[in-house]
């Protein structure tokens, strides 16, 4: 335990506003260590009593999907010796929530995972509007097939579904089609200027550099002033 409480005091030096939740593993078994390091993160002191801690777990097996669970413990043990290493896990639930860039970043990153040399172009901003909109209407296809299984009866309703499908059409803008697809229009008009102004920067710099090396490496010239020009005729 002396790693973690290093490790633990090192984090706080760096980031001392930030406070202490729970900790997690690569692997979703649970065992005596478990134990040992949850008592710790959930003691007294530098640990985050009088609330629980919460240990998260995540399987890191190659060629399968990611899990994540999630526990808090209570105190257990026979006798003292034992209470150390003892706890009872519990399962509490979850929900994953990130930014709309960390999104953005993981999905180019998934890119490679097809390709053999693990290699990810830039993608431009056309392609990137390609692809969102054909993950929408991805998406849409896939409301669209739940909602009609539901009004068809053969799939139960969820509550916490159609609270969230209402939600999300609360926020869409109340326009026409011919608006929207005149706003829509704007937009890819902006965006192909950007992209263009963005490429012509590009090239200029390119090109500065390539002028920029082949002057360096000429010869120089041999100087010819006025001054040399007047002696002579002396």
């Amino acid at each position: 335990m002396d790693y973690h409480k290093q490790m633990y005091n090192l984090h706080l030096k760096a980031n001392p506003k930030e406070i202490l939740v729970g900790w997690y593993a690569t692997s979703p078994e649970l065992n005596t260590f478990s134990a040992l390091i949850q008592n710790f993160y959930a003691s007294n002191g530098d640990g985050t009593y009088p609330y629980p801690a919460v240990h998260l777990t995540v399987s890191s097996n190659p060629g399968k999907d990611i899990t994540c669970r999630t526990y808090i413990s209570s105190s257990v043990g026979i006798t003292p010796d034992r209470a150390a290493d003892s706890c009872l896990f519990v399962p509490v639930p979850y929900e994953i929530k990130y930014a709309e860039n960390e999104r953005n970043a993981l999905e180019a990153l998934s890119l490679g995972r097809t390709s053999l040399d693990r290699q990810v172009s830039n993608i431009v901003d056309i392609h990137g509007l390609e692809v969102g909109i054909v993950e929408l209407l991805e998406m849409l296809n896939r409301v669209s097939s739940y909602v009609s299984q539901i009004l068809a009866g053969e799939t139960l309703p969820s509550v916490a579904i159609g609270q969230t499908l209402m939600n999300s059409l609360s926020l869409a803008p109340k326009i026409d089609a011919p608006e929207l697809e005149k706003l829509f229009n704007t937009h890819l008009q902006d965006v192909l200027l950007v992209s263009y102004l963005a490429n012509t920067i590009r090239t200029q710099i390119d090109l500065s550099n390539k002028l920029a090396t082949i002057t360096g490496t000429l010869p120089s010239q041999p100087q010819k002033t006025e001054n040399k020009r007047q002696r002579e005729r002396e």
